[in-house]
């Protein structure tokens, strides 16, 4: 396997409207993350994702796009963001933007033209359908945020496709024309300086030109269009031409965002010689125990299950391709509430079992900002605290317009997993507003910042923060982290994640205990060793002691070097 700089990376996510607030507006910003990056820096971060900094109308927070080469008055000026830049880079912190283009807003200058009549130049820039003989929309496909995927405009008659928010026009990838302005704009980063690109649901932008009726299951009034738009036809040679024409002329890391994605699709858009991406996010992991209502009905999870699914991917791309590991990002709920416990008994150490199970694996790791203090989802009491456009068309559709769901279940569910969960305020302190800002910010602090901040974390140096800094830090010392090949053991136990790395003649062993329960470990006969060094753990641990057979404690890690 060829050595490469991003696949030694660890990536820190910053979702920068909750980052840190520098000019007192209750809002994050970009001289709020330049503030802050010597603490990113002592934490060992390679690369910060950087959500969407760009002009936005910020119907879905930034993700509806208005001009992609200008910085959302919000967060600063371009100034602020080619000095953040500068800043980053003399610390040796790369910066990989986000880049949106599946869709953009309907603000932007390409849409306004573009429905402004049938024949503009732009039109085809989007896609554009007449509506069904009976005057229905063009398909019968629902979009993420709740409705119909088709808008009806009146001006034109015709509808447009939005596979998210109404004022998300889907682009139009099949126009030459639009692909060019789209690598126009990604060089143009690449030439300030930027070192690689998050790719936002960048399977989505091939569709089915058939434009098929979707299934509708039973209770939805829509059908299910994503047959038609995952992995479409010509994704892999629309990925192919953006490389060819844009990505190999630069040294970058990119990573595609990619619901619905198999393994098999995962070695095509990362395989080393496909030319297309260095890696993929899949959700199978994160969408464990979603019910019949998807992630608002959630259900329990099993570690078997876990395990299953991180073993394919770890085997999947283990000769070609390559992983991102994460266990949270601006979307997803807060990964100690979800996958550790969050009670005040155990929150500490399963966040440190967490990062040690993620950390140990093959791929890049991916620290959402606060997972490195082992911050907790946030159960506001009211919908009216919530600010996601998701949540909140979820509420309303599931509540109030289908009574499927009772107010109470609904806001289990949403205190479970509504993005807004990672979307709390950075908690940097004990002082009012987690020390995030002097002013009330843009959504509800957790209340349980005074227990849980930057703050005391950097004052205990058993903290979850010196933990992440520790892992960080042996992944840089030992290839076989970052190399080594994974063998899954104990298949089948229900409490124990228990993992081999091997490379050359090392072979590393990770032990987890995922349950609050002391639990037996044997370690299987085919393992040998004549001597074992004790690399990190989140318990004390005599070092002498046989890993032969041994008790962990609840949600213990340990990770052996053998030899």
């Amino acid at each position: 396997m060829e050595g490469k700089w991003w696949k030694e990376a660890v990536i820190y996510q910053i979702y920068p409207r909750s980052f840190n607030d520098s000019n007192g507006d209750g809002i994050g910003d970009i001289k709020g993350i330049t503030e802050k990056l010597d603490y990113l820096s002592d934490l060992g971060v390679d690369v910060i994702w950087l959500s969407p900094i760009y002009k936005s109308p910020n119907d879905d927070n930034g993700y509806d796009i208005s001009d992609y080469q200008a910085i959302m008055d919000e967060f600063g000026t371009m100034e602020d963001f080619d000095k953040m830049l500068e800043e980053a880079h003399q610390r040796n912190i790369k910066i990989m933007m986000d880049l949106v283009v599946n869709h953009s807003s309907d603000e932007h200058a390409w849409f306004i033209e573009s429905r402004s009549s049938q024949d503009n130049p732009k039109r085809d820039y989007y896609i554009w359908k007449a509506g069904k003989d009976n005057g229905k929309a063009p398909t019968n496909w629902g979009a993420a945020f709740g409705g119909s995927a088709w808008e009806y405009d009146q001006n034109t008659d015709e509808y447009y496709l939005h596979l998210f928010s109404k004022k998300q026009p889907d682009l139009n990838w099949e126009n030459p024309r639009l692909r060019r302005e789209i690598y126009d704009m990604m060089s143009w980063w690449l030439d300030k300086g930027v070192d690689g690109f998050r790719m936002d649901v960048i399977n989505f932008i091939s569709k089915d030109p058939a434009y098929h009726d979707g299934k509708v299951q039973k209770g939805s009034k829509y059908g299910d269009g994503s047959p038609y738009y995952l992995n479409g036809p010509k994704v892999h040679n629309y990925l192919q031409e953006m490389n060819k024409e844009v990505l190999a002329k630069y040294d970058t890391i990119t990573v595609g965002e990619m619901p619905g994605v198999n393994v098999e699709e995962g070695k095509l858009y990362t395989g080393e010689h496909r030319h297309e991406l260095n890696m993929v996010f899949h959700f199978e992991h994160v969408s464990l125990g979603d019910g019949k209502y998807g992630k608002w009905d959630p259900g329990e999870w099993s570690l078997t299950e876990l395990k299953r699914i991180f073993t394919k991917w770890q085997k999947g791309l283990e000769e070609d391709g390559w992983n991102s590991l994460y266990w949270s990002n601006h979307d997803q709920p807060r990964a100690i509430s979800r996958f550790g416990n969050d009670s005040e008994k155990y929150r500490i150490i399963s966040g440190k079992m967490l990062a040690t199970c993620l950390h140990m694996m093959q791929g890049c790791p991916y620290i959402y900002q606060g997972e490195e203090i082992g911050m907790t989802n946030v159960s506001f009491a009211s919908i009216d605290e919530y600010r996601d456009i998701e949540t909140i068309n979820a509420y309303h559709s599931f509540v109030e317009e289908e009574q499927i769901l009772t107010h109470d279940q609904m806001m289990d569910a949403i205190h479970k997993r509504s993005r807004d969960n990672a979307r709390t305020p950075v908690q940097w302190s004990e002082n009012s507003y987690a020390g995030f800002s002097d002013v009330e910010p843009w959504i509800d602090v957790n209340s349980n910042y005074k227990e849980i901040n930057v703050k005391k974390a950097l004052q205990n140096p058993d903290s979850i923060f010196y933990y992440y800094k520790r892992l960080i830090k042996l992944r840089k010392e030992y290839p076989i982290i970052v190399y080594g090949s994974y063998d899954l053991l104990l298949e089948d136990h229900e409490q124990i994640y228990a993992y081999t790395r091997n490379f050359g003649n090392q072979q590393l062993l990770i032990i987890l205990n995922f349950s609050e329960e002391e639990v037996e470990f044997k370690l299987p006969s085919k393992i040998n060793f004549t001597q074992q060094e004790l690399l990190i753990s989140n318990y004390d641990v005599k070092v002498s002691e046989s890993i032969k057979s041994l008790v962990l404690r609840p949600y213990e890690a340990r990770v052996y070097l053998l030899k």
